[in-house]
């Protein structure tokens, strides 16, 4: 019996299937009757709930991804595709002038140049490569039938049919609110790298001896020596526990009796301007936000977010104010309480509703 054709195929040749973004949107697909097919890296475990097909890509390195960002605008199935990356872009994109009836939905989900400012491998000539494929990526992402993009300030702004579709929390992948721990407790949930504080937070941990630590998510490789180092010698490791990648609606699990949630970003160009999922995510699930003072989390703050402000600087600075709040949190866990009744009132239907809405009707025009 032949396959059923999907509505829509969700790609991706480097975000890992478990990505919250990616699962976010999928479930927005599915509670909208689409059939959805996911082509991306990871554990089939860990894909999307409702999927009408699973595509796992087997291996990594620089040579594989550049092999599926030729091959799998070729592979997709649906009538609509749904790119995560610069690098299917191009390929997608011939893939919908060629193929009659075909739908082309870019997500430009981060300002692709500022970001590699952020990456160590993106140097030299490598960097310059990297540079110029973020540049006709954003170009080309103007020409798709929907061009998504994470927040007002990512390009393209001129795309010809443009939605801002924020970060903002889906309830339906986060866990029931639940009353705080017994014993002081921190999470933090996402890309694990010292540029999203890292080595700050596990410095704070070891200033605050009441407090233990969750982090999930995958550790860059640039970092992980390190960490392996610090797991060795420091006396505060008996209190951090690392649980890797995992499908956001697992990984919020570990955030659902936490008091503090964790967002200790650098000032790096791509930071400066962004609004991180995850304080959405918190401040969803009742956490109060431990942030450094980026203007976005400033400003969620003075609009009566719950959390404490940290002056942004070196690893060691930020830790040490990062333990002040910590103890401050211990001694009088009145902000903890308040960020569980905010959550109660920021709990609203999924954000994803008018993008699903959009999905299908390029779906059925295809």
């Amino acid at each position: 019996m032949p396959r059923i054709r999907p509505d829509v195929s969700v790609m991706s040749c480097a975000h890992d299937i478990s990505d919250a973004r990616l699962h976010r949107e999928v479930a927005a697909l599915v509670a909208a009757d689409l059939r959805v097919e996911v082509i991306a890296r990871g554990r089939a475990e860990h894909a999307p709930a409702g999927c009408d097909c699973v595509i796992i890509l087997a291996g990594s390195g620089l040579l594989r991804r550049m092999h599926w960002a030729l091959t799998l605008p070729w592979r997709a199935r649906g009538a609509t595709a749904i790119t995560f990356d610069p690098d299917l872009v191009p390929m997608a994109l011939l893939r919908r002038w060629v193929t009659p009836g075909r739908r082309l939905v870019v997500d430009v989900h981060e300002d692709y140049r500022a970001l590699l400012a952020d990456r160590r491998w993106a140097r030299g000539m490598v960097g310059r490569l990297a540079t110029a494929l973020a540049q006709i990526a954003t170009a080309l992402a103007e020409r798709a039938d929907l061009t998504l993009v994470a927040d007002e300030h990512v390009p393209p702004v001129l795309a010809r049919n443009r939605m801002v579709l924020r970060n903002l929390a889906d309830p339906a992948l986060l866990p029931p609110l639940a009353a705080p721990s017994t014993q002081p407790h921190m999470v933090y949930i996402g890309d694990v790298r010292t540029s999203r504080g890292l080595k700050a937070m596990l410095a704070a941990l070891e200033q605050a001896p009441a407090w233990t630590l969750d982090i999930v998510g995958r550790v860059d490789a640039n970092d992980q020596q390190w960490l392996d180092t610090w797991q060795q010698t420091s006396p505060a490791a008996t209190r951090l526990t690392m649980h890797g990648q995992l499908p956001p609606s697992i990984a919020w699990q570990h955030a659902q009796t936490a008091w503090v949630g964790l967002v200790l970003l650098q000032p790096t160009p791509a930071f400066v301007a962004a609004m991180p999922s995850k304080v959405y995510e918190y401040e969803a699930c009742g956490l109060t936000v431990v942030t450094t003072n980026l203007p976005r989390q400033q400003a969620w703050l003075n609009s009566g977010g719950v959390g404490v402000s940290i002056p942004s600087g070196d690893d060691t600075a930020v830790a040490s104010a990062v333990a002040r709040a910590l103890l401050a949190i211990q001694q009088d866990p009145g902000l903890v309480h308040q960020a569980r009744e905010r959550a109660a009132q920021v709990r609203n239907q999924s954000p994803y509703a008018q993008f699903a809405q959009a999905i299908a009707q390029l779906s059925q025009r295809g």
